[in-house]
């Protein structure tokens, strides 16, 4: 059998054989994610480099780190893109709209981490919810646990540190946006929408099409996956040199001194301010954490760092101002800064 032959069979496997090629893919990418170890230590081996040296140990991090980043990052977001062609943005505004507060803040929150929608969607959403007669609060809790409550980062904390840690990010992020939501939809502050967003005609919210097959939902998964690992791989790759950089040279009582368990009590605000003007993918965080954590960075500190990064971006603050007046933004992003500084404090204090 020709390699052209095999190609083109493997090429029709997810349409004919669906099942099964998800079964293939799956084995394959396990039997990658277990050789990722012993292959960055023999890349490692065969350069002319001490194993020992900051250098050696900067380059370990680097190869194991990329490939194992990418391969969840992959795998994640193929997954999310077959789950997301069930929740349309159309769908979405169906199951928000009509919904009274409180259990709407909760459903809001939840959808946002199934649905692929970032801060980069802020403003077509925002308009599509007003539009459908979402209430302002319900709004803010699910664009607050879009980008927050992030799919992929979730998915690599559990990757990286296992259970607990994604879980911990998992409940602190739904919780941040669920009760985020409700204090400002209890302020009222629908006057402070720009004008031409409250006179916008109501439209009714319709539910969406269906019914796709599981070829087209594998086809919607390769399709996030060319989209979203195509733009944001350079974001890992930045992410994990910095965090090989730390990894190799900062000194670890430096970094405890500044982030650890025993620094001063700025440190978790000052982590916060820090993150707030980074554009840095939720993808290409991760590895900074895993390293500032390696080298005795306390946990809350760092889960107020990445939440900041990907919760309260600076990107974020000014899509959202075409669409909303100063005060109504200063509002969410000081309900968000406290959500997440009381998380700082509190696992800092506990942890």
């Amino acid at each position: 059998m020709t390699e052209l032959t095999l190609s083109r069979r493997a090429q029709q496997l997810p349409q004919q054989h669906p099942r099964a090629f998800l079964l293939l893919a799956a084995i394959a990418w396990c039997g990658l994610y277990q050789a990722l170890l012993p292959a960055a230590q023999a890349l490692v081996a065969a350069l002319p480099v001490d194993h020992a040296s900051h250098l050696g140990a900067a380059l370990e991090f680097f190869f194991y780190d990329t490939p194992k980043v990418l391969l969840l990052l992959t795998a994640v977001v193929f997954v999310m893109g077959m789950v997301n062609s069930y929740f349309t943005p159309e769908r979405t505004r169906a199951l928000l709209a009509g919904r009274s507060e409180g259990l709407a803040n909760v459903m809001a929150a939840t959808l946002g981490i199934v649905t692929p929608f970032c801060s980069c969607s802020a403003v077509p959403l925002f308009i599509g919810f007003v539009q459908a007669g979402v209430p302002l609060g319900v709004t803010f809790s699910f664009l607050i646990s879009a980008p927050m409550v992030n799919e992929v980062a979730l998915v690599l904390l559990f990757g990286l540190f296992g259970w607990k840690i994604a879980a911990l990010y998992l409940g602190l992020g739904l919780s941040i946006a669920i009760v985020a939501g409700w204090v400002i939809g209890r302020l009222k502050m629908e006057q402070y929408l720009e004008d031409w967003v409250r006179e916008m005609p109501k439209v009714a919210a319709a539910a969406g099409e269906g019914g796709l097959t599981l070829q087209e939902r594998i086809g919607a998964g390769f399709a996030s996956v060319r989209e979203i690992v195509g733009r944001v791989w350079p974001y890992i790759v930045g992410g994990i040199t910095i965090g090989a950089a730390i990894h190799g040279w900062v000194p670890q009582d430096f970094m405890a001194s500044i982030m650890g368990r025993d620094a001063p009590w700025w440190s978790v605000p000052a982590a916060v301010l820090i993150g707030v003007p980074m554009y840095a993918n939720a993808a290409g965080v991760i590895p900074i954490v895993q390293a500032l954590l390696a080298k005795g960075a306390a946990l809350g500190t760092v889960l107020a760092f990445m939440m900041s990064v990907i919760a309260l971006s600076l990107p974020e603050m000014v899509i959202l101002r075409k669409v909303l007046e100063l005060r109504l933004i200063v509002t969410f992003a000081g309900v968000v800064a406290t959500g997440i500084l009381t998380v700082g404090f509190v696992f800092n204090a506990v942890l």
